[in-house]
């Protein structure tokens, strides 16, 4: 039996501090690349509850951030940002910004990807930058293979069809970068396992909503148990830590 249910994120501040303080935290090497200045305008596109965003404005910069996520935003604004709920895919920023800045927003992006980057082309001034980091080819692989088999042990056979997540090649980014009229400076896969703060079954609530949606609500939790102990022999080590099966895609790129 399959029950739909939300097929997407509900994003909770509280919990993504608890379960994914690290993705801000690893985010320090795409923000060094951004090299904020004092006096600059940039966007935060998926800002979430804008750790980041702060870190922005502390360089002296005039930061916007946005999310689709209005819990995320309620949580930024608590920060004392300018942000505001906005889907990437329906920027309405025109020759704004001297950089948009991206940290692992992009990627549950899936279905306006190439909204999205000509949203984030229209938001620059000639010459601005576009820097960020998202999910890349081969990210969460195993995870990704464990929900799906287990989707399946429940009798839901396209299970791939829920993965939520757009995890491109350089090639395939790079080509869509162009495309939109971006000169693309830099761009590279970096393979980061990531050390979880709490554990898996946490990641696979947080993260994997979509999956957990298409079963009943009284077989999520047998499901979840099930997927941990798929992942235990390859993911969680013999002091009980578990690492996720992280590979980032980062890029500089230059609207002309």
């Amino acid at each position: 039996m399959e029950t739909q249910g939300k097929p997407d994120q509900d994003w909770k501040a509280d919990r993504y501090a608890q379960h994914a303080h690290f993705v801000p935290t690893l985010g320090a090497p795409v923000l060094e690349l951004l090299n904020p200045r004092a006096g600059e305008r940039i966007l935060d596109l998926g800002c979430g509850d804008g750790v980041l965003t702060e870190k922005i404005a502390a360089a002296g910069a005039s930061v916007v951030g946005v999310d689709a996520a209005a819990d995320m935003i309620a949580a930024a604004v608590k920060r004392g940002l300018n942000a505001r709920v906005m889907e990437g895919g329906k920027l309405t920023f025109s020759a704004e910004f001297d950089a948009v800045f991206s940290n692992a927003a992009l990627h549950w992006m899936k279905h306006d990807r190439d909204a999205v980057i000509a949203g984030v082309y229209r938001a620059l001034k000639p010459a601005g930058r576009f820097v960020a980091e998202m999910g890349g080819h081969g990210c969460v692989a195993a995870i990704t293979v464990a929900m799906i088999a287990v989707l399946e042990r429940h009798g839901i056979k396209d299970g791939a069809a829920t993965i939520p997540w757009y995890f491109p090649t350089v090639d395939d980014y790079r080509g869509r970068l162009e495309r939109a009229g971006f000169t693309v400076d830099y761009i590279e896969l970096i393979p980061r396992p990531t050390p979880l703060p709490t554990n898996m079954a946490g990641w696979i609530e947080l993260f994997a909503q979509p999956f957990l949606n298409r079963l009943p609500a009284d077989q999520r939790p047998g499901a979840v148990d099930e997927v941990v102990e798929m992942l235990r022999p390859v993911l969680c080590d013999e002091q009980g830590r578990w690492t996720g099966d992280y590979i980032r895609l980062r890029f500089a790129a230059r609207r002309q």
